[in-house]
């Protein structure tokens, strides 16, 4: 048989007997690529802290033929690999404890997609939970916020719905193959969310059906991707739960909308909030708390902007700055009592995210606020 390309030692570091998400990430912090990893001997594996069985299942693994027909069915589905070394891995995921290797994706990623806020729930959701769910949705991706949710029944179906209705991007990460929609009914709701900018995602090999034991390690992916975890309705035993439980393992943030008591719905999220999680009632109790690592992140690229600008000077000679985006929301403020966000989109010539993004970062460093009905004021 030929040398296995790239791509199907990056699948066989999954497939290996012993090889979980934690070890992959020690072998390729050690190894740096799948192909010296399993190009390594049993000693130099044994090295990093793995099990010699572990390892000698590393340097014995032969089984490359099946990985380069699952590569070759990726393209038809208008799916590709996100490698670890890729530049699109997102920023978020990198830093768990158990990040995965790889995954696949259909539909994009994008650079901003640090700002992601995960809002997950009950499957048998009320109908007040449902529209708190789509509101959130809406409402955080109307702020320049992915929305990611795990394309379940309920409460994930209407954070998916929300942020479209919103013009917002949404990433749903599924306990299955890239190929296997679940529920069937969600195949528009997926299409919706690709042709939407947005993305969906799976660890799992093609065509793994969507079995109970794959959703746990599935959550952790939901809470990896996230700055923070929003519960909308979880029962005592809620899948849910466990994506607070994991959100709080990788230090993000968790939220909880309550619930009566008299329904067993909301036994679970109201539990969360005895133990610590933050009240949310409306968007801006997440905003909020979020508001110093959106701050930090902001401050990051504005550094690197004027670091790029400086550069530019630097090579063409001296150049007279034009205003930056932010002023010219903010001249447009200065005309007017309030203004509808429709009406700063139109006169100031940048696209309907750009503004949405540059409106929560002027709210968030108090130099705007957001009053009903979309209208916007000067502090």
């Amino acid at each position: 048989m030929a040398r296995p390309t790239p791509d199907a030692y990056w699948l066989a570091l999954r497939r290996v007997r012993g090889v979980g998400p934690r070890i992959s990430r020690l072998l390729l912090e050690r190894f740096e690529s799948p192909e010296r990893i399993f190009g390594a001997s049993d000693n130099e594996l044994v090295q990093t802290g793995i099990p010699r069985p572990t390892a000698r299942n590393i340097v014995t693994f032969a089984d490359f033929e099946p990985l380069e027909k699952e590569l070759c069915e990726l393209p038809p589905l208008g799916a590709r690999l996100v490698r670890w070394s890729d530049p699109d891995y997102p920023v978020n995921l990198r830093q768990i404890a158990d990040p995965p290797p790889y995954f696949f994706i259909r539909g994009s990623l994008k650079t901003d997609d640090s700002h992601c806020i995960a809002v997950v729930g009950a499957r048998a959701a009320s109908d007040a939970g449902r529209r708190m769910a789509q509101r959130l949705g809406l409402e955080l991706a109307a702020k320049g916020f992915t929305v990611v949710s795990g394309l379940a029944r309920g409460i994930d179906s209407e954070a998916h719905q929300g942020a479209l209705d919103g013009g917002g991007r949404t990433a749903a990460v599924m306990g299955c193959g890239i190929d296997v929609i679940y529920p069937p009914e969600n195949r528009k709701l997926a299409t919706a969310i690709i042709e939407g900018g947005g993305a969906i995602i799976s660890e799992l090999p093609i065509g793994t059906p969507p079995i109970a034991e794959n959703f746990p390690t599935r959550n952790r992916l939901i809470s990896g991707l996230c700055l923070g975890v929003v519960i909308v309705e979880a029962a005592e035993k809620s899948g849910s739960l466990i994506t607070a439980r994991m959100a709080l393992e990788q230090d993000r943030q968790v939220f909880a909308v309550p619930g009566s008591p008299l329904t067993g719905r909301t036994r679970g999220s109201n539990r969360l909030l005895k133990e610590g999680a933050r009240l949310v009632d409306c968007v801006e109790d997440v905003l909020e708390e979020l508001a110093p690592q959106l701050g930090e992140v902001s401050s990051a690229r504005r550094e690197a902007q004027t670091e790029a600008e400086a550069d530019e000077k630097g090579s063409v000679g001296t150049v007279v700055p034009g205003p930056s985006e932010a002023d010219i929301i903010l001249n447009q403020l200065k005309g007017s009592e309030k203004l509808h966000l429709d009406s700063i989109i139109e006169g100031s010539g940048l696209s309907v995210q750009t503004v949405l993004k540059l409106l929560l970062e002027l709210e968030l460093n108090g130099l705007v606020t957001q009053h009903p009905g979309k209208l916007f004021s000067l502090n």
